[in-house]
C-alpha cells in the first residue's frame, strides 16, 4: 500500500521499515545517533530516495536527518523559517522544513547546513554519521563540519554499512525491478518500429524518454547517436544528438531510466538502417561473448577486485581491450552503485543484488555493445531480466 497516492512509483509502507531498521541495527551497533543524508539529483542521488521514498531532482538539495529513533527531519527547496510537523507519519518524516537555497547563489551555501545543524542540536546527537558524503555541495559538508567541530559533535562515515545494506534488495525490491526492465523491453520495442531514414538522433531519443513516461518511469538519461559505416555510432547526450539518419547507417541506444519503486535498470542495443555487414556480426558475438564471461564470475561471495581482475584477463586472452572504467556495477535508485566490479571497490558480489553487465567494442571504426540487467542467485546470476533479443536490431 502506497502511504501517499500522490508519490510516484512508492514503496511499501513494510519495505520502508525494512529499511529503517537495518539501518538503524547498524547505527546501534557503531554508536550512530542520526545519520545525515543528502542528494541533489535522482540519477545518481539515490540515498536520499532510499531513506524518504521520494527523490531530489533538478540540482535542488533534499537533506535527511535520520536518528536512530523517531521519524526523520527532511529539508527541502521553500521559503524561510517553514517547519511542518507530521508526527506519526506513515512515510517516517515527521517533521519538513524548508529553506531557499540554491547551488548557483555562493552566499546560500550554508543554508541547508544551518538547519541540519539545528535539528541535529534538538534531538541531542553527539555523534553523527555522514552517508554518501561525496554527493554533498562542498558548502553544506564544510559548514555541517565546521558547526558540528564546534559544538563537539563528533562526525564519522557510516556509507559502507548502508550501501552494504542498500545493494542486497529484497523481494519486494526485486520484483519491481524485474518491472522496470520489462518496461524498458517495451520502450526498445516501441523504437524499433519508430526508427527510420529522416529522423534526427534527438528525435529516437525524446521518442523512447517519452514511451518511458508514458509507461511509468519518472526520470532517466537516453545516450544515442548514428555514424555511416565505418565510423563509432557512440553513446552521446542531448546536446550532440543532432545528425540525421540515412540508410545504412548504425544507431546505438542506451535507455537508463527508472521506473516501478522508483529503480533504475539499463538497456542498449545496436540499430542498423540496412543489413549488418559480417564484420559488425562478428565483433557483436565476441561482445555477447565477453558478457558471457563476466556473468560466469559473478559468483556470491567473490570479491569485485577479484571479478575485475579475472574478466580483464579473459579480455586481453581474447584480444580485446581491458576495462578502464566501469562495465559491470549495480543499480538500484541510482543508475550506478555500489558494487562497482573495479579494483577500488571493497564490496564482494552478494546474492540478491542487481547488477548490470555492459561490455563493448569502441574504435574509431565502430561500437559495438549489449547491456542488460540480471539478479544473482545462490549460484551466480540467474536469466537475463531484460528479454529484449541480445542481436543487432536490423530495420528495413
Amino acid at each position: 500500500m502506497n502511504a501517499n497516492p500522490r508519490i510516484c512509483n512508492a514503496l511499501s509502507p513494510q519495505e520502508m521499515q525494512r529499511r529503517w531498521d537495518a539501518a538503524r541495527t547498524a547505527m546501534r551497533t557503531r554508536g550512530v545517533d542520526a545519520l545525515v543524508v543528502q542528494n541533489s539529483s535522482d540519477w545518481v542521488g539515490g540515498h536520499i530516495r532510499w531513506f524518504t521514498n521520494q527523490p531530489a531532482t533538478n540540482g535542488y538539495p533534499a537533506t535527511a536527518i535520520f536518528p536512530v529513533d523517531g521519524g526523520l527531519s527532511l529539508i527541502e527547496q521553500g521559503a524561510f523559517d517553514q517547519v511542518r510537523e507530521t508526527p506519526g507519519s506513515a512515510d517516517g518524516i515527521a517533521r519538513r522544513l524548508t529553506t531557499p537555497s540554491y547551488p548557483s547563489v555562493h552566499y546560500t551555501a550554508a543554508y541547508d547546513a544551518e538547519l541540519a545543524l539545528a535539528e541535529l542540536r534538538r534531538l541531542g546527537v553527539r555523534r553523527a554519521a555522514a552517508v554518501a558524503p561525496a554527493g554533498w555541495y562542498h558548502g553544506f559538508g564544510m559548514s555541517l563540519r565546521d558547526g558540528l567541530q564546534r559544538a563537539g559533535v563528533e562526525l564519522v562515515d557510516l556509507t559502507d554499512a548502508i550501501d552494504a545494506i542498500k545493494a542486497v534488495k529484497s523481494a519486494e525490491e526485486q520484483a519491481l525491478i524485474r518491472e522496470v526492465a520489462a518496461m524498458q523491453d517495451e520502450v526498445m520495442a516501441r523504437v524499433a518500429a519508430y526508427i527510420r531514414p529522416g529522423l534526427r538522433d534527438f528525435e529516437i531519443a525524446a521518442y523512447a524518454q517519452y514511451q518511458g513516461q508514458l509507461l511509468g518511469s519518472e526520470q532517466g538519461i537516453f545516450l544515442s547517436s548514428s555514424a555511416p559505416p565505418g565510423q563509432a555510432a557512440s553513446f552521446r547526450p542531448r546536446s550532440l544528438q543532432g545528425r540525421t539518419l540515412q540508410a545504412g547507417d548504425m544507431f546505438s541506444l542506451l535507455v537508463e531510466n527508472n521506473g516501478a519503486g522508483g529503480f533504475y535498470a539499463e538497456i542498449s542495443r545496436l540499430f542498423v538502417l540496412g543489413r549488418a555487414d559480417a564484420e559488425l556480426r562478428e565483433v557483436h558475438a565476441r561482445v555477447l561473448e565477453a558478457q558471457r564471461a563476466a556473468l560466469a564470475l559473478l559468483q556470491p561471495g567473490t570479491p569485485c577486485k577479484e571479478v575485475f581482475e579475472r574478466h580483464n584477463a579473459w579480455l586481453r586472452a581474447h584480444g580485446m581491450a581491458e576495462e578502464r572504467r566501469l562495465s559491470i556495477h549495480g543499480m538500484g535508485h541510482d543508475m550506478v552503485e555500489r558494487p562497482l566490479v573495479r579494483g577500488d571497490e571493497t564490496m564482494r558480489i552478494e546474492r540478491d543484488m542487481a547488477i548490470v553487465v555492459h561490455p563493448g567494442v569502441l574504435d574509431e571504426r565502430m561500437f559495438v555493445h549489449n547491456t542488460d540487467l540480471y539478479l544473482i542467485a545462490a549460484d551466480g546470476p540467474g536469466e537475463c531480466l531484460h528479454r529484449t533479443p541480445k542481436q543487432i536490431v536490423e530495420i528495413a
